[in-house]
């Protein structure tokens, strides 16, 4: 715990005022290129472990509407409803269970509990190749829910351990944007596995080739993750206590509260007002996301092109929706500032929606650069909430239930789920319309979450004002209040 004198009791004061959140920052030439170093290290052996898992995780949601266009239900004599029936359902069991999932990974050890809950969705996606009946689809879709559940706060929560506050977005963006580019590779394998010429239908080669990948991948992840920091395989000893302290000095929580998880962490969760009050907009941001690129080959299908061209051509728009995620990630950290790079990615979605239900259905051309423009924003919005949630969130232990309650902001799969429905084809104008409205409003949401961040720290800057360095140096320290409930935590907005 840092100590508090008049230089830094003022400081605060600033922050707060200003709204502009602290954290670790270098402060000497020789600090920043050692913080790069470490940052490149984690880059090399963390990171892109945790992206290619997230990448066969979208693969293995997505793959049910690539299977469609393939003629899954109709090889299977289900009705073409059975696809929205099997995703309402497993999003109903994904979503609750995320919490509850998040908070077993802390105790379970996170590198540890994501090889083991990859390994379940990976042999279940493995068995959609012998499904028979829709009930045995709901099962099996069911069962993926609850191994998928714990998967990405359990991720995210687990990166957070490993970069400060500042650093963290872009790399976040990196994980996240991999779903997007699963579903750009999705299309692709797709497309391949729909050209083969054997004794099984292409779907069943589809759902094979991603889940067999999926479990060769998760038996190496327990052993290839480094549980912390200070038990990084790859860093020196010098390295280790670097990069603990950095983490320290950056969530100026106690060491070992970054690796435990307590009762407390848990009600002070639950009771998060700042968790709930941008959790119904995230919800809404995300039926972009979650709901609408589950139905992508579908709807671009309906556009007038073949299965495989359909699949093929849900590539240039999740290539798009990457790369601008990785720019406006990027820009966030480097900008330190979250709420306007969110409602920049909402803006794209709504001028995305508008052209794709506002232009004729025998333009396919232009309603497929509406779709473009959808995606370019559909992916920003969700992993810099997750960004600004953890940066808000200075208790690791409280943080992982944070994220764990935040994944509830998958409940826009359901409703995308319920609204891109067979008989809304080929057009899908109402279903549309609908995301549009609710869309806004969750541009809207946004915009006030960060108003109530900011009278929130002006509130705090006046309590500190009447506070002695020595009064806040002990707010700091006694547990009357936690976490970033603290007078002295500053929102980052």
């Amino acid at each position: 715990m840092q100590a508090v004198d008049e230089k830094t009791a003022t400081h605060l004061q600033a922050e707060l005022q200003a709204s502009k959140q602290g954290g670790y920052i270098p402060e000497t030439p020789e600090e920043k290129k050692y913080s790069r170093a470490l940052n490149r290290k984690f880059d090399l052996y963390i990171l892109p472990f945790c992206v290619m898992i997230y990448m066969f995780n979208g693969l293995d949601r997505s793959n049910l509407g690539n299977a469609q266009t393939d003629g899954f239900t109709k090889d299977l004599g289900m009705r073409p409803e059975a696809i929205n029936h099997a995703t309402t359902l497993f999003f109903t069991t994904f979503v609750p269970l995320q919490p509850f999932s998040a908070a077993l990974g802390k105790r379970v050890g996170q590198s540890t509990y994501l090889g083991i809950i990859s390994l379940g969705w990976g042999i279940l996606t493995l068995s959609h190749a012998w499904v028979k009946t829709e009930n045995q689809l709901i099962a099996v879709r069911l069962l993926i829910g609850v191994f998928e559940a714990g998967f990405y706060p359990t991720c995210v929560s687990f990166l957070s351990l490993f970069y400060p506050r500042f650093d963290l977005a872009f790399r976040i963006a990196l994980f996240y944007g991999s779903y997007a580019i699963a579903g750009a590779f999705g299309g692709l394998i797709a497309y391949g596995c729909f050209r083969i010429d054997g004794a099984m239908h292409g779907w069943q080669y589809l759902f094979i080739i991603e889940g067999a990948a999926t479990i060769c991948l998760a038996v190496v992840t327990p052993f290839w993750l480094a549980k912390s920091p200070t038990r990084a395989w790859f860093l020196s000893e010098e390295e280790r206590q670097y990069a603990e302290r950095r983490m320290v000095i950056d969530s100026a929580a106690n060491l070992d509260a970054r690796v435990k998880l307590s009762k407390r962490d848990i009600v002070e969760a639950i009771k998060d007002w700042k968790l709930w009050a941008v959790l119904p907009f995230n919800v809404l941001a995300s039926i972009a996301p979650q709901g609408f690129t589950i139905f992508l080959p579908i709807v671009i299908k309906g556009l007038g092109y073949s299965g495989p061209t359909a699949n093929l051509l849900t590539v240039p728009p999740y290539v798009v929706g990457a790369a601008m995620l990785l720019l406006f990630a990027w820009s966030s950290d480097r900008r330190r500032e979250r709420t306007l790079h969110i409602l920049g990615g909402i803006a794209l979605v709504l001028v995305g929606l508008i052209l794709a239900f506002s232009l004729p259905l025998s333009n396919s051309a232009a309603r497929y650069g509406g779709i473009m423009i959808l995606l370019s924003g559909t992916f920003i919005a969700s992993p810099i909430t997750v960004a600004w949630l953890a940066g808000n969130t200075p208790e690791p232990g409280k943080r992982a239930v944070v994220l764990g309650i935040n994944g509830w902001g998958n409940l826009g799969g359901i409703i995308g789920s319920e609204l891109f429905l067979a008989r809304y084809s080929p057009d899908y104008i109402w279903p549309l319309k609908v995301t549009t409205g609710l869309i806004a409003v969750a541009f809207v949401g946004y915009a006030a979450y960060h108003v109530e961040l900011r009278l929130w720290n002006r509130y705090k800057g006046k309590k500190i004002a009447q506070m002695t360095p020595e009064e806040i140096e002990d707010e700091n320290r006694n547990d009357v209040r936690y976490s970033d409930k603290k007078w002295t935590f500053v929102y980052g907005i």
